[in-house]
């Protein structure tokens, strides 16, 4: 049990939120974009590095995939636009427990934040489908704080805004080993990985985690409430 903990940073997709193949889903649409063939072996290289590279800006991996930047943005466009319909559909859920955790994380004094590897407007879309814009303290996403996962940025951007006093007294919770990556790389007490989400408990403890938890609703409890 840790107690100390003033500030919480969420990742959103697969940890908070449900994501049930949305991200593959949105890919798809990108891929299509950029004449990529369903089913080809170099859409199932593609697909692979998107599972691997879960947590990561979405940007950041189009960069990687598609060689230019102009590649990118389309690819990214693409994606976006595929992924705002599946949210737009009512294909966007919490994960059961998860609204309850944030609530009670700040009816405790925590400050709650919540991080995205998407665009602002990706993550502003699900968090007016859930009805959540007022549900955390602060919400990031990349560009809001320089580099995304798995670089600190992020977390210490919460840090910063939140004005907490010390990285000892933050704790990290996500799905993916970037997620995990971010935790350890801030200086964060707890780095939680949950089982809800992209990658298994292996690849969470490989990059980090302190903890590894069934769902983002056992996290309270880790954290002494």
């Amino acid at each position: 049990m840790t107690t100390d903990i003033r500030l919480v940073v969420l990742d959103m997709a697969g940890t908070t939120v449900a994501d049930d193949g949305l991200v593959e889903r949105a890919f798809q649409a990108a891929a299509d974009a950029l004449g990529v063939e369903a089913g080809s072996a170099e859409h199932q290289r593609m697909l692979e590095h998107v599972r691997l590279t879960m947590g990561e800006s979405k940007i950041t991996v189009f960069r990687h995939l598609f060689g230019t930047e102009e590649r990118a943005q389309l690819a990214n466009a693409a994606f976006e636009g595929a992924y705002h319909d599946l949210v737009d559909g009512g294909l966007c859920a919490p994960l059961p427990g998860a609204a309850e955790a944030i609530e009670g994380l700040r009816s405790s004094g925590r400050k709650v934040v919540l991080t995205t590897g998407f665009s602002r407007a990706t993550q502003d879309r699900i968090l007016n489908a859930l009805g959540w814009q007022d549900i955390a303290d602060l919400t990031l996403c990349p560009a809001d704080a320089g580099r995304g996962r798995p670089y600190p940025d992020m977390v210490l951007a919460a840090l910063l805004r939140t004005q907490t006093d010390s990285v000892r007294q933050i704790a990290v919770a996500g799905d993916t080993g970037y997620d995990m990556l971010t935790g350890t790389r801030s200086g964060a007490s707890v780095v939680a990985g949950v089982l809800t989400g992209a990658h298994a408990e292996e690849r969470l403890r490989a990059d980090g985690a302190t903890h590894v938890l069934a769902s983002i609703a056992d996290l309270p409890g880790v954290l002494g409430l």
